[in-house]
């Protein structure tokens, strides 16, 4: 990976926890607080869509509209998972987890479905994330398996860690084989999720509006930033850095959200967090470099 693909990936691990942390303020909104930061998303980045087509960058082809439509798909349950995992658990539990399992899962899923051999180093990433999110998850107490409620982080991390895994497959042969610019995938998906969603939030408008007091500047933060933290990724992809390293190296943006969630929301996030978080990213490195 060059430096230069290295640069944009870690600056999009810090954009991406810095929005993941507006979400988690955000929380209560639910999937309306979803829909808005699409609107958002497509507003602000509009004038770079124009001039990308005014220039010919859009590529059309049935692949390419199938590609951007699962895509669109995929990250809107990925938003909605994320969101119903912040009304229920910290940001400092959800985040890690579900930044995490997205390599472990893709791991296995090569391992069960290509029939690629496990190696040591692999197997040892997978034991490490498993080792990071049990953590995180139980701060060094078992007995908070037990409790009500006690699993609703896993649940939702490991949930929205799937949908990542899928939509970076998915996007990366976007990118990679079909040729779809960042920004262009970027802002379709996004229009996509917002038509999807709009008959669901026009239904009951008062509701909405309801949802959203306090909530709008987040959802403009958030539009803002989330487009922006994953067209650098893409573009990283686009620039020839291998997937299997892309997703690795961002992970750092998992300590990042801890930090936010113990400094900015005032959660509890005591040494067993910390070093459940170093564990899983140092998992993720080793699935990383095992697969590349």
């Amino acid at each position: 990976m060059s430096l230069l693909s290295l640069t944009l990936d870690v600056l999009a691990a810090f954009i991406h926890a810095t929005w993941n942390l507006l979400s988690k303020r955000a929380a209560d909104a639910g999937p309306t607080f979803v829909f808005a930061y699409n609107l958002f998303a497509c507003l602000v980045y509009l004038p770079w869509m124009i001039w990308l087509l005014v220039y010919g960058e859009l590529t059309w082809s049935p692949p390419v509209a199938g590609c951007l439509v699962l895509s669109a798909c995929i990250h809107l349950a990925y938003s909605l998972c994320l969101q119903r995992g912040y009304q229920v658990a910290d940001l400092s539990v959800v985040y890690p987890i579900a930044r995490g399992t997205g390599p472990m899962l893709s791991s296995i899923g090569a391992f069960i479905l290509l029939h690629e051999t496990p190696t040591v180093q692999g197997i040892f990433g997978l034991l490490a994330v498993v080792a990071g999110i049990g953590f995180i998850t139980t701060q060094g107490d078992l007995s908070a398996f037990r409790r009500p409620r006690g699993l609703d982080g896993v649940r939702w991390g490991t949930a929205t860690g799937s949908l990542i895994a899928s939509y970076t497959v998915v996007d990366g042969y976007g990118v990679k084989i079909l040729g779809i610019h960042p920004v262009v995938l970027e802002w379709v998906t996004n229009m996509l999720r917002f038509f999807i969603m709009l008959p669901i939030v026009l239904s009951n408008l008062p509701r909405a509006r309801e949802k959203m007091k306090g909530y709008w500047w987040l959802a403009f933060g958030v539009g803002a930033l989330a487009p922006l933290s994953y067209i650098l990724v893409l573009s990283a992809i686009e620039m020839g850095a291998p997937l299997s390293l892309v997703a690795p190296a961002r992970e750092m943006s998992m300590m990042v959200g801890a930090l936010f969630g113990m400094l900015i929301l005032g959660e509890r996030v005591s040494a067993w967090r910390v070093v459940g978080c170093a564990i899983l990213i140092g998992g993720v490195i080793l699935l990383g470099s095992a697969k590349a």
